[in-house]
């Protein structure tokens, strides 16, 4: 298992993974991945230290599910399990906003040349990885509160070419902050039992995170991609 693609679950920096080929890898790449996460919220107004030593050490190791290194969604954490305070929320709303303003900029300054062609090094186009993750927001809300409103609609339009691509993420925004904003206590606490295991709106928030920021760190990867 520890020469698998893993993922690095940060739970104590909500939205922050670090990815690598082996266990080992990404271990060693996640003090990197914690500091580009501590800029990106820099950049977006919240009052964090960047330059202090770190050091990490690993609470949990799975080896075994699906779509392990990949950002299971089966995956359930202890700290999913509680409910989501206020503060929370709101932080999840500012650092989603930031998520999609960098890269709904980035991807309104491509061409559509650009956003389609296909990378030299084999992989999806930069539309289709920022398709997928407009997709999933609405998938990942839902499990967690039962419905979420309007982001199918929203991706389809996207998917169609109704929509831009880097308007429909940033169109994503405000359904988010309505949707997470018009939650009842009950609601940020429930436990909703599926098929494929317990879903709380604390492990959607943090999903969601998570999911746009692993993206914008694979684009940032690619020739001309997004500065982190």
């Amino acid at each position: 298992p520890r020469l698998r693609k893993t993922m690095v679950h940060v739970l104590d920096l909500l939205g922050c993974v670090a990815t690598g080929a082996t266990t080992d890898e990404a271990i060693a790449a996640t003090p990197a991945a914690i500091r580009a996460y501590l800029r990106f919220l820099v950049r977006h107004g919240e009052p964090v230290e960047t330059g202090t030593a770190l050091e990490t050490h690993v609470v949990e190791h799975i080896t075994e599910g699906q779509w392990l290194g990949n950002g299971s969604p089966y995956l359930v954490f202890g700290p999913d399990l509680g409910p989501a305070s206020e503060a929370e929320v709101e932080a999840v709303v500012r650092r989603f906003r930031g998520l999609r303003e960098e890269l709904g900029g980035w991807a309104a300054a491509r061409t559509d040349e650009q956003l389609d062609a296909r990378p030299a090094a084999g992989g999806r186009t930069e539309r289709a990885i920022l398709l997928h993750v407009l997709g999933t927001t609405g998938g990942y809300l839902a499990a967690g509160l039962g419905s979420a409103p309007g982001f199918s609609r929203l991706a389809g339009a996207a998917e169609r070419g109704e929509l831009p691509i880097a308007g429909a993420l940033l169109r994503a925004v405000p359904l988010v902050e309505a949707r997470l904003r018009s939650t009842t206590p009950e609601e940020r606490a429930q436990v909703r039992q599926l098929p494929a295991g317990p879903r709380t709106l604390r492990k959607a928030l943090r999903r969601m995170l998570e999911h746009d920021w692993e993206h914008l760190v694979e684009l940032s990867h690619r020739p001309a991609g997004p500065p982190l």
